[in-house]
């Protein structure tokens, strides 16, 4: 495995994509412990976006909308204490099919990844749009069903109480807009490793990852 000092000269990238509750935040914070490179969930800046926008009485519909508060984003905006709510999540969706606000927001991933020693990059994107010649690239997927299962499990955790169906539908018509959408939509990249999370563990979707990326990066 190359060594954080190794890859120095240069910025590593590594982009991890899948659809909600796919594992691929887990993942990805683990792959940049192990390769010594800052972590950045990307869809953590559009659920930032969204919740700005919700909190000064905007529609996500609104593309104008949200390419302001996308251009004025804050880094208290990214520490909002509702981000992890499903209300917020719906409406980044909503909110990152718009054109105005994934071009606002661009830049500052790629110049995020392009910083030394790089970066382990999740989101839906980012082997296809964001880092299409990123060094390594890892797609996970999951039944719907699977996944929402372990959305429910994870918001109950939390103490918010969640009625499957209900997390179901909404899983639903979120991968619907995400795959749907017209610019960069939720897709593999042709060369990623594909992982299907639905029985195994995240130590065993850790394992296949870190064998991938080493044979790459060595």
């Amino acid at each position: 495995m190359a060594e954080a000092g190794e890859s120095a000269k240069r910025a590593v990238t590594i982009a991890v994509d899948g659809p909600a509750a796919s594992g691929k935040g887990t993942l990805a914070r683990r792959l940049a412990a192990s390769f010594g490179l800052s972590h950045l969930d990307t869809g953590g800046l559009y659920r930032a976006v969204a919740s700005r926008l919700l909190r000064l009485g905007g529609d996500p519909g609104d593309e104008t909308a949200g390419e302001k508060a996308a251009q004025s984003l804050e880094q208290k905006d990214l520490e909002a204490a509702d981000l992890r709510t499903e209300e917020v999540g719906q409406a980044a969706s909503v909110v990152s099919a718009h054109p105005g606000v994934r071009a606002a927001l661009l830049a500052y991933q790629r110049q995020f990844a392009a910083t030394p020693p790089g970066a382990v990059l999740d989101g839906r994107d980012i082997g296809t749009v964001v880092c299409p010649g990123a060094d390594g690239k890892i797609y996970l997927e999951a039944p719907v069903e699977v996944r929402a299962r372990r959305r429910v499990k994870e918001l109950r955790l939390r103490g918010v109480e969640s009625i499957e169906s209900r997390v179901l539908q909404e899983m639903q018509d979120r991968d619907a807009r995400d795959s749907g959408r017209a610019v960069a939509p939720l897709k593999a990249a042709a060369d990623a490793l594909k992982i299907d999370t639905s029985d195994l563990s995240p130590d065993e979707v850790f394992d296949r990852a870190l064998s991938y990326l080493t044979a790459r990066l060595d």
